[in-house]
């Protein structure tokens, strides 16, 4: 993880990618359902997906551009066998909570990770598999040539190469406060993506 931790947060201070605490905590919009509720909810249909890779891909396909409609898990997982999202269950307000996290002026955006209690090789790779997730949802939403800032292009292959590492079993103190660093960067790298393919969209239709 020391390796993923280097890059990501050097690449984070480079691109200015901070959001302080208070700011980030100063009114989420939604809350999220719980990691167990989402991996329940995935078992019983059938996903073979944890819930912090399911929420990684959801995110990857709001930020993206993709539709939040009642149909979002057959076309984030790319299977139109698998049905709608019943309204109100679990899956739907994962739904909610996220599309309404990355429209939070406040920075109230999260991801689905397990708790502070877990082994640090738990966190870590759920971090990752989130990651990989994210790509996958992006890529399908965004398409091959998204309208991506330099900035934003550099993030996105950072993500890339966090999905592709391989978390550590243990550590101290400074690898905790590394894994930090490193969420907070893929945090702040989702909300830069979904900025220029959401939000910089609306704000070129509106002077279209």
């Amino acid at each position: 993880m020391a390796w993923a931790h280097r890059n990501a947060v050097h690449a984070s201070q480079r691109r200015g990618y901070t959001v302080s605490p208070s700011d980030r905590y100063a009114a989420v919009a939604e809350s999220l359902p719980s990691p167990a509720e989402v991996d329940a909810a995935a078992r019983e249909l059938g996903l073979g997906i944890e819930a912090a890779e399911l929420h990684g891909a959801l995110c990857g396909w709001i930020a993206g551009g993709g539709a939040t409609t009642s149909d979002w898990l057959s076309r984030v997982m790319a299977d139109p066998a698998l049905p709608a999202v019943a309204a109100g269950s679990t899956l739907d307000r994962l739904r909610e909570a996220s599309a309404a996290q990355f429209e939070d002026r406040s920075f109230g955006f999260d991801l689905l990770l397990p708790d502070a209690e877990a082994p640090l090789g738990e966190r870590s790779g759920a971090l990752f598999d989130w990651c990989r997730g994210f790509l996958g949802g992006f890529g399908l939403a965004a398409g091959q040539a998204p309208p991506l800032s330099e900035e934003a292009g550099e993030a996105l292959g950072d993500l890339a190469k966090l999905a592709a590492a391989t978390p550590q079993d243990d550590g101290d103190e400074e690898d905790e406060q590394a894994l930090a660093e490193i969420e907070e960067f893929v945090r702040v790298a989702a909300l830069l993506l979904h900025g220029d393919c959401v939000l910089g969209a609306r704000h070129r239709q509106q002077f279209n």
